[in-house]
């Protein structure tokens, strides 16, 4: 028998529709809330603009700075004397840097930091890297980071870095980025000949010895053994001035020679090398550098370095550099003594810019679908990230993430709260764990990516543009 709804049936659905309004999350694509999507992608080119100039952690921080300059910002050690307003920066040896704004409130109150990490997987260039076999000349190299070695394999590089000789003088290098430059690649063996080699595990088809990039076959001339080599040398020399030797004091990263660029028929993504963290990077300077007034608690924004292989050294997180750079403004503010360093960060609060994995339905197995960071959904926050049963997390604390909650949805910021994976699939860290040492509240605050750490990641500009409004509410609000 069929059973018709009547007006209290439909006054009922009603009450149970109100009732899901009321108490459901809601989650749902961001861009239908968009009207006009000229300011997204307005931002979206500034970012592909600054990615294409700015490969590498010192290409960065060169990049960084000019932005910064151009706003108004000084270098600390230039500064006698700070007050609210003055806007700082220092710079840590071209690979990562701080700023800050000096706020209205005491200093004592904390700080409203944000951090991000410039480093992305890559190739290093070993100490010795020339060789010459079968009559071609290669670099060797060694990776860096979390790679799938077989992603870095016949796909155009390019040659980024510098060469610093014995008498100091600085050689920069930058091959294969513009039109007119040639390219770089690793080579695989073609499918007629890899009968061995497609048996193997997948983490196992390339070996890192193998990653090795070729880069000429012209030898000097007809009769010179490892002639090959000598003409590469002898263009290096020609060009830059160096020998061989001088590898010994030089980093050379190997980058993908692929351009940022939006990404669909919609375009409404962006593929790009480097987007982890480059696209934190971006977002929390432009949030930073675009502050109009003077903020009520200072602003703080670190670019670091060395967060893909465990934010060691002296350019890293886990350094003293940042903890420094607080004591100057301390200094200059005239406010330092014993102790307030520690007292300032235990009152601070921090976002780490860092970003999460987004939900892939191709690969929708290693997800929790009910907690993962979608594409186009607004910036992604990681309570704790860590592995399996939270090893290695900072766990946000219940409060801290209540506050960022009512910045957010007082700015009408679309955020979502995500985990990385699935129970026992996987984890990963940030930076976050070595400022909540220092007493600071940090939740992780990012970007979702997919194809995280390949050579071209994908990320939604309607994510970008959330992340860079987010983050200037949180230094303004928070």
């Amino acid at each position: 028998m069929i059973k018709y709804h009547t007006s209290d049936n439909m006054a009922e659905n009603k009450e149970v529709e109100m009732l899901k309004e009321k108490l459901f999350d809601k989650k749902e694509n961001g861009w239908k809330s968009v009207k006009n999507t000229d300011e997204i992608f307005n931002y979206a080119n500034t970012y592909m603009d600054f990615m294409n100039k700015s490969k590498t952690e010192r290409e960065i921080i060169k990049s960084s700075k000019q932005i910064a300059d151009n706003k108004g910002f000084k270098d600390i050690n230039d500064v006698e004397n700070l007050k609210p307003g003055d806007r700082v920066y220092y710079i840590n040896r071209d690979k990562s840097m701080y700023l800050a704004i000096i706020g209205k409130e005491d200093i004592s109150k904390g700080l409203n930091i944000i951090g991000a990490h410039a480093d992305s997987p890559r190739l290093d260039l070993k100490p010795n890297p020339l060789y010459e076999d079968g009559e071609f000349a290669y670099f060797k190299t060694h990776y860096y980071g979390g790679i799938k070695k077989y992603q870095w394999t016949t796909i155009p590089l390019s040659i980024h870095g510098v060469i610093v000789k014995t008498n100091g003088e600085k050689v920069e290098v930058n091959i294969g980025e513009d039109d007119k430059d040639p390219i770089f690649t690793i080579t695989d063996l073609l499918p007629h000949l890899a009968q061995d080699q497609m048996e193997k595990k997948l983490k196992n088809g390339i070996d890192g010895e193998d990653l090795n990039l070729l880069i000429g076959n012209i030898p000097y001339d007809d009769s010179t053994p490892e002639g090959v080599k000598l003409n590469v040398l002898n263009i290096l020399n020609k060009k830059y001035g160096i020998t061989e030797r001088d590898f010994l004091s030089a980093e050379i990263e190997l980058v993908p020679a692929m351009k940022c660029r939006s990404m669909g028929l919609d375009e409404s993504m962006i593929a790009g090398y480097g987007q982890d963290d480059k696209i934190c990077v971006y977002t929390e300077l432009t949030a930073l550098t675009d502050m109009e007034e003077v903020p009520n608690t200072t602003a703080v924004c670190i670019i670091s370095d060395k967060e893909e292989i465990g934010s060691m050294g002296n350019t890293g997180m886990e350094s003293h550099v940042f903890d420094m750079f607080i004591s100057e403004i301390l200094n200059k503010l005239g406010l330092n003594k014993p102790n307030l360093l520690e007292k300032v960060f235990c009152a601070s609060k921090m976002l780490s810019a860092d970003v999460d994995a987004g939900f892939d339905p191709i690969y929708a197995s290693v997800s929790d679908r009910n907690n993962a960071g979608y594409i186009g959904r607004g910036i992604a926050m990681n309570k704790y990230t860590g592995a399996r049963g939270k090893s290695g997390a900072s766990d946000a604390n219940a409060e801290f993430v209540a506050k960022i909650r009512k910045i957010f949805e007082e700015s009408d910021i679309k955020y979502q709260i995500s985990e990385l994976g699935k129970v026992d699939v996987g984890g990963g860290g940030t930076i976050a764990y070595i400022l909540a040492n220092k007493g600071v509240d940090v939740i992780d605050c990012g970007v979702s990516v997919l194809s995280m750490h390949a050579p071209y990641e994908v990320t939604s500009k309607f994510d970008l543009y959330e992340a860079y409004r987010g983050y200037k509410a949180f230094f303004e609000k928070g």
